[in-house]
């Protein structure tokens, strides 16, 4: 009776059940009224084609959650036995990891784009302010979050939601400007600080606590003082014991505060106890939606209660993630800098099937990524094409070239002869990443054969994201951008459904792998770019404040399901975790890993068919 009643509302309130990245809360927006803002983007989205991709992959979300639960309740007590036997087992193996040593700071400017912009224009000041256009908004300053307008929203979709909205251009030189400044200070505490962003650092405050006789809390607010003298503008602090935490923590007390947690497993345990799952880097939407309708999780802490259903449900290693939460555990180590493996572009627009409007773009962004190569002196022999079209399907082409290039002509003359091979057809973003750098041992322009373990071994470490084009079209805007901070995880299902695997779960003892050798938790669930003072790996001026933006492309799980001309079978990731084509691992969180590992099939096709050759079959054995 009760479930026929919920029906009955969710039909005369269909926004209720309608969740986007929109209506979920960042901070400075707990008093907003959550279901006006539902109603509100339903309404505006409703009929269009985002809308009915939403439709689809919820549908396909469901498909997943029906799924699960019915394994769920099919295990035996015997196989849960088991099952919480190995989690068991972990949890003393992941405590042995935990590492109370180091104090980590995660440092967050307040509103960053916003607040530059107030304060070179006081007028500004105590008005609802977004940055951004009409077509898509990168930060909203606190007076709009007020009314439930946020980073990624479309500007009309803000401007009804709060009519007195002002909007500001962006201007991202001048936000260099004021990061370069914090990051000053920045390294007067940590000259190895992590940048994430143009408002985002990691700092390991250690060394500095030990030397100074200071507390995490007291350097925690000597640095947003410093920030404050030198910049004008204020920021936020976490402090942890691990880069998780602390992030987490950051977000507790803004605007212009700081939290500190205690060097200590109690503290950690009581925090993390009641702490939402979302709050996590790594758990987004979809996530989040499956471990509460399969399991009833919310909380981190149900995350451990419950651990002997997640490892009988999940691969290993998601599984050890989210032990690894509800234990509190997180990076504690400065990670070495890892050198760029690839760089790219795109630029996502209205939907247009004017091919001479698309190639003058493809043009544009080839000439983006060359410069970009330029800068850095890369030379690259593996092209790939992204594509998205009006009806938001994402589609990747890759083509491995003879010589290495960096030449905007190069690049394009290849990259056109990708993209003429999709029209005719209505696209809505085109993009062009460049992979397989040149080394020391490689002369540039120079051919030569590249060998599949030279394609295996490229990772990516860079995105580059610009905005959208300036038309109120809920098709050509509403989820161009779904920025969320927390949607590594968030790539169960694709737009087709690719991705959804038949397999059957661990379903039998036998099935799940033994304890072995524990992940490096140091390089499990954070996608991070390292900075050396004022140097990081992370191409700022098209892209991000990971604060208020985290301008990722729509679904990052599109990212994993890529389909080609040129792959005989059809690629996906079993159990979202395994390569269908050759039995690689890697969990969802490594987005760009797996994006390379897509273009490595992609370009290994490519080669057998220049050769002649089909090895494909040989290496799966070697590498499954």
């Amino acid at each position: 009776m009760a479930e026929m009643e919920a029906k009955g509302e969710e039909q005369d309130r269909p926004w209720q059940s309608y969740n986007t990245v929109y209506t979920n809360a960042k901070a400075g927006m707990d008093g907003v009224d959550k279901e006006r803002v539902q109603k509100i983007v339903y309404e505006m989205s409703k009929g269009s084609k985002y809308f009915e991709n939403e439709k689809r992959k919820e549908a396909s979300i469901q498909q997943r959650v029906d799924s699960m639960r019915s394994h769920c309740e099919n295990l035996t007590k015997d196989e849960l036995s088991h099952f919480e036997k190995i989690a068991d087992k972990r949890v003393l193996e992941l405590e042995a990891t935990r590492n109370l040593s180091r104090i980590w700071m995660h440092v967050d400017m307040d509103a960053f784009y916003a607040a530059v912009e107030m304060l070179e224009n006081p007028s500004l000041r105590g008005k609802p302010l977004a940055v951004g256009s009409m077509s898509m908004i990168c930060t909203a300053n606190y007076e709009a979050r007020r009314f439930g307008v946020r980073a990624a929203m479309p500007g009309f979709i803000a401007r009804k939601l709060c009519p007195e909205l002002s909007f500001v251009p962006p201007d991202f030189k001048k936000y260099q400007f004021y990061s370069d400044l914090a990051r000053k200070v920045f390294q007067r505490y940590d000259p190895h600080f992590i940048a994430t962003s143009l408002d985002e650092a990691y700092l390991d405050v250690t060394v500095i606590c030990k030397e100074q006789g200071m507390d995490g809390r007291e350097v925690a607010e000597e640095l947003c003082d410093g920030v404050y003298k030198e910049t004008g503008l204020t920021c936020s602090a976490g402090v942890a014991p691990n880069r998780l935490l602390a992030k987490v923590c950051s977000d507790i007390n803004k605007p212009n505060g700081q939290f500190v947690l205690q060097n200590d497993r109690m503290a950690v345990m009581t925090f993390i106890s009641s702490l939402p799952i979302r709050k996590i880097g790594g758990i987004g939407k979809v996530t989040e939606q499956i471990l509460k309708n399969v399991l009833g999780i919310t909380t981190c802490e149900e995350l451990q209660q419950k651990r002997g259903y997640i490892y009988a449900l999940f691969p290993q290693c998601s599984a050890d993630f989210f032990l690894s939460v509800g234990l509190g555990l997180g990076k504690t180590g400065t990670p070495q800098y890892v050198p760029r493996k690839s760089m790219s572009s795109e630029r996502t627009f209205s939907a247009t099937s004017d091919e001479t409007l698309l190639f003058h773009k493809l043009e544009d962004i080839a000439e983006t990524l060359s410069n970009d190569m330029k800068k850095d002196d890369l030379y690259g022999r593996t092209l790939t094409l992204k594509i998205k079209t009006s009806t938001f399907e994402v589609r990747t082409r890759a083509v491995s070239l003879q010589r290495y290039v960096n030449s905007k002509e190069d690049i394009l003359c290849h990259a056109s002869k990708l993209l003429k091979a999709e029209l005719p057809g209505s696209l809505r973003l085109i993009g062009l990443r460049m992979s397989q750098f040149n080394d020391d041992r490689i002369g540039r322009g120079v051919p030569i054969q590249r060998t599949l373990e030279e394609i295996f071994n490229s990772v990516d470490s860079s995105s580059s994201m610009t905005l959208g084009s300036n038309r109120e079209n809920i098709n050509a805007v509403i989820g161009c951008h779904e920025l969320n901070a927390n949607v590594l995880n968030d790539s169960f299902v694709d737009d087709h459904g690719s991705c959804l695997s038949n397999a059957t779960l661990h379903s039998e003892p036998g099935n799940i792998r033994s304890s072995g050798d524990l992940p490096d938790f140091n390089h499990l669930h954070e996608l991070e770019h390292y900075g050396d003072g004022l140097l990081d790996n992370f191409k700022i001026e098209r892209n991000e404040s990971s604060s208020d933006q985290h301008l990722e492309s729509t679904n990052q799980s599109e990212s994993n399901s890529m389909t080609s001309l040129f792959i005989e079978e059809p690629f996906c990731w079993i159990d979202d975790y395994r390569c269908s084509l050759c039995g690689v691992e890697l969990p969802p969180d490594f987005l760009e890993e797996r994006q390379e590992h897509s273009d490595y099939h992609l370009a290994a096709m490519i080669q057998r068919e220049e050769s002649g050759h089909f090895p494909e079959k040989t290496i799966q054995k070697k590498r499954s």
